[in-house]
């Protein structure tokens, strides 16, 4: 038997008695790189943004293991909760021990430059194979086409949900035979290469492509390149609920089309027939192109500031036959000026880009939020509708709902000297929605409940 560890005492190594990692056939024609010797010196950074040609080590070389404070159901273990990391280097598949503990709890992917330093992919003792990943993307596939029958609506959904599909640090939208990949975590996107065609295989997609977040250098150490499979498409046409859109990869935002607004550009549909509808940092179109296709809308105007998302909104547009004014401006130019002009709207969809990517941002971008949201209610007529949204998991709900009757309370000589109405307003919720149903939310992980909508009739 064993002998039990003191505590903040390294933990052995974790071996394996048969090699669970069949080599993998890599999906392109470069060399495979060897997985370094657990000793290896600290990586360089061509070393770091690697493909691996393995999910995990080889048989013959330990499991690097990691030290935790204490046991975690969380799968998202920041630094200054590690107690010790042995020999794991950047993007290593580790046991996780806590103290006093024989056994690992878990095992996760590593990487000591970042702050959010051990994502949890597994609670279990036991060593995961090639078979449990390859288990965990069918039970991701299975839900979006078995439970949500998502083939009968779109071609376009979300099929894994990082922590939600058991994932962390990885999401994948499947666009029309094509799956769009936006990696979060180093080990992941070390992984990618693997990953990516295992799940073509399940879907019967032909290609994939891979990018990092926009915040990967300062997240996770170092700035790896895109990588795509041999003859994948620039762009690719999908349907969603009969509309057509187009979606381009290259100079996207994030995997390319926001399919979590799905259901509620169903929704907003229902409110438009024979309706005025402005919709701010429309992005490609979304809203406003449903909002004249599917709901009949009079008029729809789509405002943004970036130039290229505006073409695809155009053509978006021109796809369908559908008759949308799309302005290029930044939004608080464009509403201080309708305001000036006294132009108001029946329906108005409020759903800017990511305010709030950090703890540090909070205040800046609540602030932002205060903001725009006290000049797009101004532009709704009385017993009109906005809809206004925020993607910041950090902004909770009832922060967000506190944060819009604040906005809608306010008064001030600013707007009065544009010729707006200067006195506060008050609205009715009549809905809080999220992100579609192939965004599922994560008990114990609050961040994956990270899209609010809210519903309100203004008055």
């Amino acid at each position: 038997m064993k002998n039990r560890r003191t505590p903040g005492q390294r933990p052995p190594a974790h071996q394996s008695n048969r090699n669970p990692w069949p080599r993998s056939t890599r999906s392109d024609d470069r060399p495979s790189e060897s997985y370094e010797s657990p000793r290896a010196p600290l990586e360089t950074g061509s070393q770091m943004i690697r493909q691996r040609d393995q999910l995990g080590p080889r048989s013959s070389e330990s499991i690097p293991a990691v030290m935790v404070k204490s046991r975690s159901l969380h799968p998202l273990i920041y630094r200054k909760r590690i107690d010790t990391a042995g020999t794991a280097k950047a993007g290593d598949l580790v046991a996780v021990y806590a103290p006093e503990e024989q056994q690992p709890f878990a095992y996760g992917l590593y990487n000591s430059r970042s702050e959010l330093a051990l994502r949890l992919l597994w609670h279990t003792s036991e060593l995961p194979t090639e078979e449990t990943w390859l288990a965990r993307l069918q039970t991701a596939v299975a839900l979006r086409r078995d439970t949500l029958k998502l083939e009968s609506q779109t071609t376009a959904w979300r099929v894994v949900h990082a922590e939600s599909d058991g994932l962390s640090g990885l999401v994948i939208d499947y666009f029309a035979g094509v799956l769009s990949a936006e990696a979060f975590s180093l080990g992941m996107y070390q992984r990618g290469a693997l990953l990516l065609p295992i799940l073509g295989n399940l879907l019967g997609a032909q290609h994939w492509l891979l990018r990092t977040s926009p915040q990967f250098l300062s997240q996770e150490g170092c700035d790896p390149p895109q990588l795509t499979s041999e003859g994948c498409p620039g762009n690719v046409i999908i349907h969603e609920h009969g509309t057509r859109f187009r979606v381009r990869f290259e100079g996207g935002h994030k995997t390319g089309f926001f399919c979590d607004q799905r259901e509620n550009r169903r929704r907003l549909a229902d409110f438009c027939a024979g309706k005025s509808v402005l919709d701010l940092c429309c992005y490609t179109g979304g809203f406003s192109v449903q909002a004249k296709t599917l709901g009949n809308a009079e008029d729809v105007t789509g405002v943004d500031l970036d130039e290229d998302p505006l073409k695809v909104a155009r053509e978006n547009a021109n796809l369908n036959q559908a008759r949308v004014r799309f302005v290029q401006a930044d939004i608080f130019s464009y509403m201080r000026e309708m305001i000036r002009n006294q132009r108001q709207f029946d329906v108005v969809v409020l759903d800017p880009p990511k305010l709030i990517r950090s703890r540090m941002e909070i205040e800046d971008g609540t602030k932002k939020h205060y903001a725009m949201n006290r000049l797009a209610m101004r532009l709704v007529k009385p017993g009109g509708l906005l809809v206004s949204c925020s993607c910041a998991g950090l902004l909770s709900e009832p922060e967000f709902v506190q944060l819009l009757a604040a906005a809608a309370r306010s008064s001030g000589d600013d707007i009065e000297a544009m010729g707006g109405t200067s006195g506060p307003r008050s609205f009715q919720i009549i809905a809080r929605t999220g992100a579609a149903s192939d965004h599922p939310i994560l008990s114990g992980c609050p961040e994956t409940e990270y899209l609010k909508a809210v519903w309100m009739i203004m008055q």
